[in-house]
């Protein structure tokens, strides 16, 4: 298999997997309201399996030991697999929820919101699982977050109030004692839980002498990812979280531009998440400290909320307190997030 020779290397792959991890969910924005995620979401398990399995076949397969793809799942014991796979089936659950709660909300605290709670679930979990760095660091890194969190269910609210009273007045609303983005927050809750309890069975199923390498870790979390795509989305699809039950029919009149956006999100997440993998078992000279490997990592939510303000223009038109307390949720997440790589500035791959 292949790994990174160099420092440098491994670096710039990190900086690759955080830009990915940050802009993968640009390709379902870029869809559209009318491409439901539901749909969306079929390509996106395929196109993270099939980027898993070509990946797993050169990478992971080509390099100058002689120790591939095959031989390390071959070698791997049966528990670790199974880690692997439960690992996908768990970060599924919580991505579909993600990708649902941009179906309701602005990418731009959708993000923050879910991954900041992950952050924080992650946190504890990760203490509890396998133990390193400062831990007053790691949990005040982690109430930071939490407060950014808070900030940003505020800020959504807030917006998403303002919008219904606006409608109100225009008479396409009658009330606005509901849809103020209660739903949404709960989605994002629920979602941030699951992305954030998933890594521990990464880290277990990494462990040990039979413990598993990181192309055949990738490839089978990507098969838990693709298994479940289907059982959680014929779910959702027939009790959406908005409008109406979703014809499967549509999917296969989609246009294949539509389709493509779907696969490529998928592309780019494996992307990230290989390239963490990956830099996590460099060895020598190569590795890079665990307190960067993780920052870069997390500065990816910050690079998702950007694309909404930015690109979507999201929050444009929203008032001065709203604009107060997006601003105030940035400055928390850097915060936080660099109080948790801190903490880890003394740990060791």
């Amino acid at each position: 298999m292949i790994l990174p020779a160099s420092y440098i290397t491994n670096l710039i792959l990190l900086i690759l997997g955080m830009l990915c991890f940050g802009s993968w969910a640009a390709t379902y924005k870029s869809a559209g309201p009318k491409w439901r995620f539901e749909l969306y979401y079929l390509d996106f398990g395929v196109g993270f399996f099939l980027a898993a399995t070509i990946i797993a076949l050169t990478l992971g397969s080509f390099g100058f030991d002689g120790f591939s793809f095959t031989d390390d799942l071959r070698l791997a014991g049966k528990k670790q697999d199974a880690l692997a796979f439960a690992a996908g089936a768990v970060f599924n659950f919580g991505n579909i929820f993600l990708v649902a709660a941009l179906s309701l909300a602005e990418m731009s605290v959708v993000f923050p919101i879910c991954l900041g709670f992950a952050l924080v679930i992650g946190t504890i979990s990760g203490l509890v699982v396998a133990p390193a760095g400062n831990k007053i660091l790691l949990l005040g890194g982690a109430a930071v977050v939490a407060i950014a969190v808070v900030i940003a269910v505020m800020a959504l609210r807030s917006h998403a109030a303002a919008k219904l009273l606006e409608s109100m007045r225009s008479g396409k609303a009658k009330t606005t004692k509901k849809g103020v983005g209660w739903k949404s927050v709960i989605i994002c809750l629920v979602s941030g839980f699951f992305l954030g309890s998933f890594y521990p069975l990464i880290i277990l199923a990494r462990q040990g002498d039979n413990g598993l390498g990181p192309y055949s870790l990738g490839w089978l979390f990507s098969f838990g990812v693709l298994i479940t795509t289907f059982v959680y989305n014929l779910f959702l699809m027939n009790l959406p979280v908005q409008g109406q039950p979703v014809d499967l029919a549509q999917f296969f009149r989609a246009k294949l531009s539509m389709h493509m956006k779907g696969l490529i999100g998928g592309v780019m997440f494996f992307i990230a998440l290989i390239a963490s993998l990956i830099a996590a078992r460099a060895e020598g000279p190569a590795q890079v400290q665990p307190f960067l490997n993780y920052g870069l990592g997390q500065i990816g939510i910050i690079v998702a909320a950007l694309w909404g303000l930015l690109r979507w223009k999201e929050f444009s038109d929203a008032d001065s307190k709203v604009k107060i307390e997006l601003a105030l949720m940035f400055v928390l997440l850097i915060a936080g997030i660099g109080l948790s790589s801190t903490a880890l500035l003394t740990s060791t791959q």
